[in-house]
Order: structure tokens, then C-alpha cells, then sequence
């Protein structure tokens, strides 16, 4: 597997030079904490890129000020079950509570796999259990960590799936000896971790299917995933267990054919990343040249050396008839403004691969429409699709498996109803997530197309019965969700009920007011004389 990973790890690191140096030098060999790394970047173009592409991520596919995900039941039927609905409402908050504790540790973690992604194409979220502390946290919960791509190496199962994970990492002997305990570690080890406790050693975990999974046993042999933490220098095998889930979520980017690795935005536009690297060292060389010009002087040997500080007085630097024995290097015009004008073509390319561009649309033409707006989304959506829905599939989703499994172990989780244990605990995901709405906003695009023909043709014909084709109290609720308005600023079905209601009996008073006099007039006329 290492063998497998050589050639990209030499990519990434050509990668980490140029626009993330503070992982310069990490996948191969070691780096002195604390050395510089940026040496080689001139521009920072790249990495200010990188940085909004990580913030994008954040906000449209896991905002934390919103739920960007609903459960259901994957049988239509039982979500018009109460107690189901209830249930996955429960649940689902639970969730939501336990990964935004801060000792969860979800956000930064999480973050930092997007950068991971953003800059080397795959990324990986460690999901664990939290182990309990007597005041401070008594039950515990989730944890999260984000798994540096040095560490990794990956393998995929036949359908595609990364199934077999081994992290490599650095552990202190000290670490070692508090995480595993004396028992299995040779007297030679522990003699070394008394007398150097702080230096490292290389560990191995290994997680992968079990070939020989036993669903009678009730332990870690019962498991679908067998779990081997590993001291590879000693030969010794600390600790063996296992995982009904995969805790290493692995997420790619893009992967191109026979490869295991995702590759990135910046690995897709690394030629521009580096032509503007070097463009930028040019126009450095041509604003230095013309802010401090070369100095042509005459060699007769009259001149000697001079200063070029303001109001210093030059002695011989013209001669008895006043022409200039000392001249500046005259630059061709506009040199700078042609290589500025050749590295902005260069940072569009970069910023589009890092979808800067697309989700500056709606900030910088703010005048927009509400119609030009859902356009606009929806466009948004269509570009996104394809990374976005990935990302969904292969990241989101094992997460939140992985996730329910361990708040079903820690017995967080409310009771099944009856009717959800008996269709096995079924359940399915559905997104709402910024970017999931900008996915779906070609629905209410397309109904509002719809409206203004309509109108069209109902002017022309003059025939209003045209809109009877339409059903308002389906769409109307669907594309407050789409557009993200809150659900409490929407009227529930007694408040429509009751307006409605409220206007029939102001348009019937209203009819009684205005056949008042008529019907005064007829009990006149019928009256005996």
C-alpha cells in the first residue's frame, strides 16, 4: 500500500508547496516543526482559494447555524406513521446536540478535511466514541479528528468503496505505555520508555472486513470490521478488536480511472498555479526595475561612485555643455500591466476550479431579481451536482452511520416504535443543506418559467381558467423550503384554515352590506298601502 501511494505522494507535496506550505515536507520524510515552508510561493492566489473553497464547503453542505440533514423511513408508508415521524425527529436532534457539543471537536475537525480535499483530493474523518470523565463529561459521546493524508493509506473493496484502512502514525513511548498498558510490550521497550519517554515510535492501526466475521459472538469477533493496533519495529501486536461501522470516513474529490486516491481542484489546475508562480516573480523583477532603475553612466573615468539618496548633490554627472553623462535603463511601456494582465487570466482559471467565481454570482449582482436569483441557483446546483452529490455519498452519509451506531451503543437514542422494529430499523437520509436546495432549485425555476408564460397566454386570451392546471398549496410549501425560508414564518395548516375562513365571512358581510338597499326596497314595495 505504500508503494501504491509513492507517486501521489510526491503530486501532493508539489501541491503543498504552492498552496498549502504549512504541509510542505509531511508526506515524505520529517519535517522540523516550526520551519519555514513557504520559499517556494510567490503568489497567494492558491491558498486564499483554498481557504474560501474550505469556508464554501462548510457553509452550503454542513452550516452549523442549521439541521443540513432530515432521517425518514425508507418505507413511504411508516413516515405517515406519527410515532415514527417523532422518533426521527428525536433521534435526528440528538444528533445534531451530540456532534455540536465542543468537546466533540466536529467543526475544526471537519474543516480541516475539507482543506485536505480542497488541496490533495482526499480527506478523512476519524469518528469515535467519546470515553466519559466523572464531573466534567459523565456519558460521554461523540469524537471527531481529522486524519492527515501522510498517515492514510487506502484500499477500495470490489463495488468501489474504500473498505480497509491502515493509519501509520507517531506515538511517543510514554503514549504507548499509558494507551496499551505494560502487558504486551517487551522489557526492552518498556527499559526505553523509562529512560527516553518522549521518543517516538511508529504505530499501526489496521481496519478492515473481517473474513471470518462470527454474528454469534458477541464481541469484537462478531464485528464486520476487524481492528489491529500494531507496534511494527517490535513485531508485537497491542491490541486486537473491531467496529460494527467503519470509523475512517474517506472522501475523494474526483478519482480518475484504476486510481484509489481522489485528485483536487489545485491538482486540476496546477500547471496555472505555477505559471502564476512565476509570472508573479517577473512582474517582482519588473516593479523593481522600474521603482529602482538601472544607472547608466559614462565610463571616462570622471565620475566616480555617487549617492542616490533624495537632495544629494551629484558632482560630474554632466559636463561643461550640460548633457547627462548619467542616464536610468529606459523600460519598454507597459511591461508591468501586460504580465499583470496575463497573470489575471491565470488566477480566473484557478479561482474557478476552486468554485470561487460561481458562488461570487449572487454577492456581486445584488440587484437581482427574485426570478434571476432561483436562475442563478440553479445554475449553481447544476455545476455542483456531480462533486457535491459524491461528497454526500461517500462522506456525509458513512458518517452518519458511523455516528447512530455509536449513539445507539451508548443507549442515547430514544425507543423504536413497534412499527420501525419491525421494518428493522430502516432508515434513510434526506439532505437540507444549502447546497442540497441549490441542487433542487431547478424545480422552482422551472415553476416559476411556467407562471410567467401562463400569464402570458391568460392576457392574451383573456382566460384566468388557464392557471386551474397549477396546485399552489403543494408548490407554495415546497419552494419555501427550497428558498430556505424558516418554517416558523410559515402558517401552519389551522392558521390557513382560519384565514380563509375569516375572509368568507368578510366577503358574505360584505355581500349582505351591499344587497342592504335592494332588499329594503323590495319589503317597501310589498308593503299594503
Amino acid at each position: 500500500m505504500e508503494a501504491w501511494r509513492g507517486t501521489f505522494e510526491a503530486h501532493w507535496q508539489e501541491v503543498a508547496e504552492v498552496v498549502l506550505p504549512r504541509e510542505s515536507n509531511t508526506f515524505q520524510g520529517f519535517r522540523t516543526p516550526g520551519a519555514k515552508q513557504t520559499e517556494k510561493q510567490f503568489d497567494a492566489t492558491a491558498a486564499s482559494a483554498l481557504d474560501r473553497f474550505t469556508s464554501v464547503m462548510d457553509s452550503m453542505s454542513t452550516p452549523q447555524n442549521s439541521k443540513w440533514h432530515r432521517l425518514k423511513s425508507t418505507d413511504s408508508s411508516l413516515n405517515k406513521n406519527p410515532r415514527v415521524r417523532r422518533y426521527f425527529e428525536d433521534a435526528n436532534n440528538i444528533l445534531f446536540d451530540q456532534r455540536y457539543v465542543p468537546r466533540a471537536n466536529f467543526n475544526n475537525q471537519k474543516l480541516e478535511e475539507y482543506t485536505s480535499l480542497g488541496a490533495f483530493g482526499t480527506g478523512a474523518l476519524f469518528v469515535t466514541r467519546r470515553m466519559p470523565t466523572a464531573k466534567v463529561d459523565p456519558r460521554g459521546g461523540l469524537r471527531y479528528r481529522s486524519i492527515h493524508l501522510a498517515e492514510l493509506f487506502i484500499a477500495e473493496n470490489f463495488q468501489g468503496n474504500v473498505d480497509k484502512v491502515h493509519r501509520k502514525f507517531n506515538m511517543t513511548r510514554r503514549q504507548v505505555v499509558q494507551e496499551f498498558g505494560k502487558d504486551k510490550l517487551p522489557a526492552k521497550f518498556l527499559e526505553l520508555a523509562e529512560k527516553t519517554p518522549e521518543s517516538e515510535v511508529p504505530v499501526l492501526h489496521c481496519v478492515k472486513p473481517r473474513a471470518d466475521m462470527d454474528p454469534s459472538k458477541a464481541d469484537h469477533r462478531g464485528m464486520p470490521f476487524a481492528s489491529y493496533h500494531v507496534l511494527p519495529e517490535e513485531k508485537v501486536l497491542l491490541r486486537e478488536g473491531g467496529y460494527d461501522t467503519m470509523p475512517y470516513i474517506v472522501s475523494r474529490y474526483r478519482t480518475a480511472s484504476r486510481e484509489v486516491y481522489g485528485r483536487s481542484p489545485a491538482m486540476m489546475v496546477l500547471p496555472a498555479i505555477k505559471v502564476l508562480n512565476e509570472q508573479k516573480k517577473t512582474s517582482l523583477k519588473v516593479g523593481h526595475r522600474l521603482a529602482d532603475p538601472i544607472i547608466l553612466a559614462s565610463d571616462d573615468g570622471v565620475l566616480d561612485a555617487f549617492s542616490l539618496k533624495p537632495g544629494t548633490q551629484v558632482s560630474g554627472a554632466i559636463d561643461s555643455s550640460g548633457r547627462k553623462l548619467v542616464s536610468t535603463l529606459d523600460m519598454p511601456a507597459g511591461q508591468l500591466q501586460a504580465v499583470d494582465k496575463m497573470m489575471e487570466y491565470e488566477r480566473q482559471a484557478i479561482n474557478d476550479a476552486f468554485m470561487i467565481t460561481l458562488f461570487q454570482i449572487l454577492v456581486e449582482t445584488p440587484q437581482m431579481t427574485a426570478t434571476e436569483v432561483l436562475e442563478r441557483t440553479r445554475e449553481k446546483g447544476i455545476l455542483l451536482a456531480p462533486t457535491m452529490g459524491r461528497h454526500q455519498t461517500e462522506s456525509l452519509a458513512p458518517m452518519i452511520e458511523r455516528e447512530l451506531d455509536i449513539l445507539a451503543d451508548m443507549q442515547m437514542l430514544p425507543d423504536m416504535p413497534p412499527e420501525l422494529v419491525e421494518a428493522q430499523g430502516e432508515y434513510g437520509i434526506e439532505y437540507d443543506s444549502p447546497l442540497s436546495r441549490a441542487m433542487r432549485a431547478e424545480e422552482a425555476a422551472g415553476f416559476f418559467r411556467m407562471i410567467e408564460q401562463t400569464s402570458v397566454v391568460a392576457n392574451v386570451t383573456q382566460d384566468p381558467s388557464i392557471f386551474d392546471h397549477y396546485n399552489f398549496e403543494a408548490a407554495i410549501p415546497e419552494i419555501a423550503d427550497i428558498q430556505a425560508v424558516p418554517a416558523a414564518w410559515m402558517a401552519t395548516a389551522e392558521q390557513i384554515d382560519a384565514k380563509r375562513q375569516g375572509r368568507q365571512q368578510q366577503v358574505a358581510t360584505q355581500q349582505m352590506i351591499d344587497a342592504g338597499p335592494a332588499a329594503a326596497a323590495m319589503i317597501k314595495n310589498v308593503q299594503p298601502r
